[in-house]
């Protein structure tokens, strides 16, 4: 093929891609919150994932229940990796006319819709009493809260007059976990006055059983005032505002909650999926399950880790797990990835066994499971002959060393001397990205050495902090040290609960002291907690793990091998 049909096809696929990129077109809406008062101002997002017309938009069943106040859009688009994609966002300010549930209905879009979405609208605010011009208050989303659950704090700011020099003192507390969620700024009318709302959120996770105490907030700005001239900078007045103190009653772990893993969620749900179905299984060959695990109300990092036991006949080869956290209304969602690739050995009939995980509903106090049943796996074929090798979850990149072929003599000559130029131009792109490509792969083999060096110098002081912790019988202090410690010797840089360390080390010993560090953090009354089993097993890790780096042995393996 010459050079200029080479072009042709290249470009032909790129038009061929762009093409088809619209058929996955898809139109869909989003709120910037779920509650809201009469009077108040919303956000809604309406966001095409092709080139669709959102002027054509038809907006008429929305304007049954909310006011359209003003409108913007805004457009981009891509061209990553030979994928062609573009998008557009239609931004929506809205006011709701009356009070209740109300609904968004779906919009349509040609033959797309949005999904239909519900905002709890409160009766109008009270207006501010005399000549207040600045509002600063606190509140919490629910009066308790189990430990480890989430709870909300809004800081909501309402002024009626221009501000510069905003600033709000930051939240610290002890003994829990404070996590910023996105700000919402608005516009509200109170008694027919205009007020500009700005609400500050946090989501907290209380980290123990009791009390738990939110010292009052401090607000300052200063005034705007207007210019009486150009040589005049316009400084106002200093203000200030304050909010109450909170306390909230955080509530322990309940008695009838199963040994293991704390886990208080709003919703838990499980999800499966196959990179091939299971029942086209045949010997030798390998799928990829992946076991989703979402959680409102709590952190991807609170959800456990999923174990694979062995089963007879089928080879589990675990990847990393992938651990995020999405924002939503009403606080964090926490998501888990867990995959493993299934590699059948001999065929026949085999079960894997139902996935069960414990945890508890806050919503309405009681203890619930999320499942995944058991599955019949029929394996088909006859046993390979030699045994199969683990799936490469990222296969290594093969770098051509051999010189480029020249073109032969006859063949150039045939050709047009114009040719000449491009040829060698691609000759010497080519061993300039060669060049290019072995200094980069050169560097980051260095990288590891350096990531080894810096977690050397974390574990000493960790590992000090642990067995103090342990000596004193500080239950909370030997938790936090225990993670920090852990992950300086293992290759998970995010251990955040005690059953990842379980996991990571698969240790009996380990085990039975986590079962009493987990009792003695969130049993109620608190009872005495002895340190010296868990101060015993992590004097035992480390010195296995300092023998096996001495006699360059393979590292601390933290996933599961083939079983």
């Amino acid at each position: 093929m010459t050079f200029t049909g080479r072009a042709l096809g290249l470009l032909c696929v790129l038009v061929l891609g762009c093409a088809t990129s619209g058929s996955w077109a898809a139109v869909s809406a989003s709120l910037d919150r779920d509650r809201a008062a009469l009077g108040d101002t919303l956000r809604l997002s309406i966001a095409a994932t092709d080139g669709e017309d959102l002027d054509e938009l038809e907006l008429l069943p929305l304007q049954t229940d909310f006011e359209i106040l003003g409108r913007s859009s805004s457009s981009k688009s891509s061209f990553i990796n030979g994928n062609f994609s573009s998008s557009k966002e239609l931004l929506l300010d809205i006011t709701p006319r009356r009070e209740g549930m109300l609904t968004i209905p779906a919009l349509r879009l040609g033959s797309q819709a949005t999904s239909p979405l519900q905002v709890l609208v409160g009766p109008p605010p009270q207006g501010s009493t005399g000549d207040e011009e600045l509002l600063f208050d606190a509140e919490l989303d629910r009066s308790s809260v189990y430990v480890q659950g989430q709870v909300i704090l809004t800081l909501r700011l309402q002024q009626a007059v221009n501000l510069d020099e905003r600033n709000i003192t930051q939240l610290q507390l002890d003994n829990a976990f404070v996590r910023p969620l996105e700000q919402n700024s608005f516009q509200r009318m109170v008694n027919g006055r205009p007020w500009l709302v700005h609400e500050v959120r946090y989501a907290i996770f209380p980290e123990q059983s009791g009390t738990l105490e939110i010292p009052a907030q401090t607000f300052t700005a200063r005034e705007r005032a207007p210019r009486r001239s150009l040589f005049d900078s316009g400084g106002g007045r200093q203000v200030r505002r304050s909010t109450d103190a909170l306390s909230i009653e955080v509530l322990p772990r309940p008695d009838n909650y199963p040994p293991g893993e704390w886990l208080p969620a709003a919703a838990l749900t499980l999800e499966e999926s196959w990179s091939t179905p299971p029942e086209q299984l045949e010997v030798g060959e390998s799928a990829t399950r992946t076991i989703t695990i979402r959680g409102e109300g709590v952190q991807g990092a609170q959800l456990p880790p999923l174990m694979f036991p062995p089963v007879d006949g089928l080879k589990f080869y675990p990847d990393q797990p992938t651990i995020s956290d999405e924002e939503m209304a009403d606080g964090l969602v926490g998501i888990r990835v867990d995959s493993v690739a299934v590699v059948p050995t001999r065929a026949g009939s085999w079960q894997l066994p139902e996935v069960r995980i414990p945890w508890w509903d806050t919503a309405s106090n009681e203890l619930r499971y999320a499942v995944l049943p058991a599955r019949e796996l029929e394996i088909g074929g006859s046993a390979p002959a030699t045994a199969p090798q683990a799936p490469a979850t990222v296969p290594a990149p093969t770098i051509a060393l051999d010189a480029p072929s020249v073109p032969s003599t006859e063949a150039v000559a045939t050709g047009s001397d114009r040719w000449w130029p491009l040829i060698a131009l691609a000759n010497g792109a080519g061993w300039l990205i060669t060049l290019v490509y072995l200094a980069w792969s050169r560097r980051r083999r260095r990288q590891p050495a350096t990531g080894q060096q810096a977690e050397a110098t974390r574990e000493q002081p960790a590992f000090k902090a642990l067995l103090q912790a342990c000596s004193s019988g500080d239950a909370q202090s030997a938790r936090k040290a225990l993670l920090d410690w852990a992950a300086t010797i293992s290759a998970q840089p995010r251990l955040a609960s005690l059953a990842q360390v379980a996991a990571a080390f698969a240790d009996p010993a380990l085990d039975a002291a986590l079962d009493g560090l987990n009792a003695a953090l969130y049993r109620e009354p608190p009872s005495p907690w002895d340190g010296a089993a868990l101060a015993d097993a992590a004097r035992r890790l480390r010195s296995s793990k300092q023998g096996a780096s001495k006699s360059r042995e393979a590292p601390l393996q933290l996933y599961p091998q083939a079983s």
